[in-house]
C-alpha cells in the first residue's frame, strides 16, 4: 500500500469532510439526531507519524455537528495530550501522554485506539499508555478532519481555537483515521478530494532513514512567470537543488544501508512507497 509524507508550513490546512447523510443534503433545517447514527462512533483507531520542532501544535482534529471533537496535539511541555469532547456540556477530557521530548525534530509514530470510554495511546516504542474518559463514550455525528491549522470556529473550545490558528511547521506521515487516509487523499488526489490551502509538499520526510527530514521544506521552489516564449525563472533556487541534491547522493551512500523495516521508529514499512520517496522528485501543490 502506497504510503506518502508531507511537509508543512504555519499556513497548511487539509480539511476532509466526512459524507453526509442523504436526508441532511435535502434539509438544512433542524433534524432529529437518528439521520446521523451512521456518522456516529463508539471507537477509533489514529495513527501518524511526524516530525517537527514546533510546541505546542495542533497534529489532528476531527469535529463534529453537535459541537464534539477529537484533538491530537503537542503541549507547550513537548509532550502529547489526546482532547476528547464527547459531551457538548461539558469540557473536553485531556489525556496527558508521560513521554517527553516530542518537538525534537526527530520521526515519532502515535497510535490512539479507543474503544467507548476505553482509550489506549502508544508513542513510538514507548510502553502503552491506558485512560479511561468519563463521558457516554459516543462521538456522534463526527462532521470533518484537519490537518495543519484549524481555522477559528463557534464549535471549538478557546484554547483550542488559540492553538489551531498558530498552524503545524514540520512533517505528517501515514495519517490513518479509521479506514480514512486523508493525506494521501489530499496529495494523490487533490482535485477530487480534501480541501486544502497554503503550501502542501510531499517529500520523503517521513522516512527513518532519510538524511534530511526536512528536505522538501528546505530546498527553495522553482518559480517561474510567463514572458512571452521565454520564462523569467528563480535560477537560485535551481542552483540550490543541483547542490542539494549532489550533497543528499553522497549522504545517500553513506546510510544505503539502513533499510525502513529495520527501524523500531518506524513500523509502517512501506518498500514501494520508500523507493518511490527516493527516486521521484517532491511534489508542490499551491493554492
Amino acid at each position: 500500500m502506497l504510503e506518502v509524507s508531507a511537509g508543512f508550513k504555519s499556513e497548511t490546512s487539509v480539511s476532509y469532510t466526512f459524507k453526509e447523510p442523504y436526508e441532511l443534503s435535502r434539509n438544512s433545517s433542524a433534524l432529529p439526531s437518528s439521520i446521523y447514527s451512521d456518522m456516529t462512533l463508539r471507537g477509533e483507531n489514529v495513527s501518524l507519524s511526524f516530525r517537527t520542532n514546533q510546541s505546542p501544535a495542533v497534529l489532528f482534529y476531527v469535529s463534529s455537528y453537535y459541537r464534539e471533537y477529537l484533538a491530537l496535539l503537542i503541549n507547550k511541555h513537548d509532550k502529547l495530550e489526546v482532547r476528547y469532547k464527547l459531551d457538548s456540556s461539558r469540557d473536553a477530557e485531556v489525556l496527558r501522554s508521560r513521554v517527553r521530548s516530542l518537538a525534537n525534530g526527530q520521526l515519532h509514530t502515535v497510535t490512539i485506539r479507543r474503544q467507548s470510554e476505553s482509550v489506549s495511546v502508544q508513542i513510538d516504542q514507548n510502553a502503552r499508555e491506558d485512560f479511561n474518559l468519563t463521558s457516554d463514550g459516543e462521538f456522534n455525528a463526527i462532521k470533518s478532519l484537519v490537518l495543519g491549522k484549524v481555522h477559528g470556529s463557534d464549535d471549538l473550545d478557546p484554547d483550542l481555537v488559540r492553538l489551531g490558528s498558530l498552524g503545524f511547521t514540520g512533517c505528517l506521515s501515514v495519517v490513518h483515521f479509521n479506514s480514512i487516509s486523508p493525506l494521501k487523499a489530499a496529495l494523490l488526489h487533490p482535485d477530487t478530494s480534501p480541501v486544502f490551502t497554503g503550501p502542501l509538499v510531499q517529500s520523503n520526510c517521513g522516512s527513518s532513514t532519510s538524511a534530511n527530514p526536512y528536505a522538501a521544506e528546505n530546498t527553495p521552489p522553482v518559480r517561474c512567470h510567463s514572458g512571452g516564449d521565454l520564462c523569467d525563472c528563480d535560477w537560485s533556487g535551481i542552483t540550490a537543488r543541483f547542490l542539494y541534491r549532489r550533497k543528499e547522493t553522497y549522504r545517500n551512500q553513506e546510510v544505503k544501508g539502513v533499510k525502513q523495516d529495520d527501524s523500531p521508529d518506524f513500523p509502517f514499512n512501506n518498500q514501494a512507497d520508500s523507493q518511490n520517496a527516493s527516486g521521484e522528485n517532491p511534489k508542490e501543490y499551491f493554492i
